[in-house]
């Protein structure tokens, strides 16, 4: 397990190397900061000062090494516009992003997978049927739209949720969150509803080929004939058979949905990540666009690194194999 792990672990460490380069190469190569940094009655002298102050004037390989030393001790330098310390910009909006992703991916794997092996274990019921309809709507419809008529529907028609914005917040730590709080609650659910509709209709879908892949195994038969009641089989063997795929697709579901859920925070107004690293490539704020993609970077490979962990604790297989 050990050899299996700093495996993982060196191959983690060299992804992150070689997406620090292209991330800060391609981030380089958008546009010139300078044009919006700078007003255009700016004499030569501030420019010259601004781009050294900058750091700008180096060379491009001296300015990733500068970003790399500065990384390696907790700095992602300091925003052009706003002019404060990257990870602090980056750390108050996280807060309002995890809990709208939390809340949406974890809901919608709890309540899809419990749908999706129901759906698999009778598939000729008209419950499951129903079930499978809704899970084709999910993915045929685009979010955005789901988003406005959401809306249009809960706050405009009804007036029952709020249409946008985070609502109250509670203290946790130091740390604001809207869910402790009713009137937050309420704000986060419209949002949520529109982020989860996709990934549920994911995790019914392969909840349900799972299931009903392994229904036709020799496992199943054999626990039957035992005598095991379905109650049981469900609990220690299906679900442990069909959990690598659901587990690997949470994973990377809770990666894309932290990473790119902007088009939901704009729709919504949540003053999340999403709409801050929009705002900054609006203004090509390089410092906020280039921490921005490292961290989604690490997230991934950190996302990807604790899911082969679980995948070898799981199945002793996996592990064997890397190490030979």
């Amino acid at each position: 397990m050990l050899g299996f792990i700093i495996q993982r672990f060196l191959q983690a460490v060299g992804v992150m190397a070689v997406m620090s380069v292209i991330v800060f190469c391609g981030v380089y190569a958008i546009g010139n900061p300078i044009d919006i940094v700078i007003p255009p009655e700016a004499t030569q002298e501030i420019r010259e000062e601004v781009i050294r102050r900058l750091g700008l004037d180096l060379p491009l390989y001296k300015q990733y090494f500068i970003f790399m030393g500065n990384l390696l001790q907790g700095d992602l330098g300091r925003s052009f516009i706003y002019n404060v310390p990257v990870l602090e910009l980056i750390g108050g909006r996280m807060p309002a992003t995890l809990e709208l992703v939390l809340i949406s991916v974890i809901s919608a794997t709890v309540l899809g997978v419990s749908l999706g092996i129901y759906a698999g274990y009778r598939p000729d019921s008209w419950i499951s049927k129903t079930i499978m309809a809704v899970s084709v709507l999910g993915f045929s419809v685009p979010s955005f739209w789901v988003g406005l008529i959401l809306i249009l529907f809960f706050a405009v028609k009804l007036g029952w949720l709020p249409a946008g914005g985070r609502g109250d917040t509670l203290e946790i730590w130091g740390v604001a969150w809207s869910f402790p709080t009713l009137n937050g609650l309420s704000h986060i659910v419209l949002p949520a509803l529109n982020l989860a509709l996709f990934k549920l209709a994911m995790m019914i879908r392969l909840a349900r080929a799972g299931t009903r892949e392994i229904m036709l195994t020799d496992t199943i038969k054999f626990a039957r004939a035992a005598g095991l009641s379905e109650g049981t089989i469900l609990r220690r063997h299906l679900l442990k058979l069909i959990s690598i795929p659901i587990i690997t697709v949470f994973g990377l579901e809770l990666g894309s949905t932290l990473a790119f859920a902007v088009v939901t925070e704009t729709i919504f107004s949540w003053p999340g990540v999403g709409k801050l690293i929009i705002d900054s490539i609006a203004v090509l704020d390089r410092p906020v666009m280039v921490a921005y993609l490292i961290l989604v970077a690490f997230l991934f490979v950190t996302i990807n690194f604790v899911i082969d962990l679980v995948f070898a604790l799981i199945d002793p297989r996996v592990r064997a194999g890397a190490v030979q």
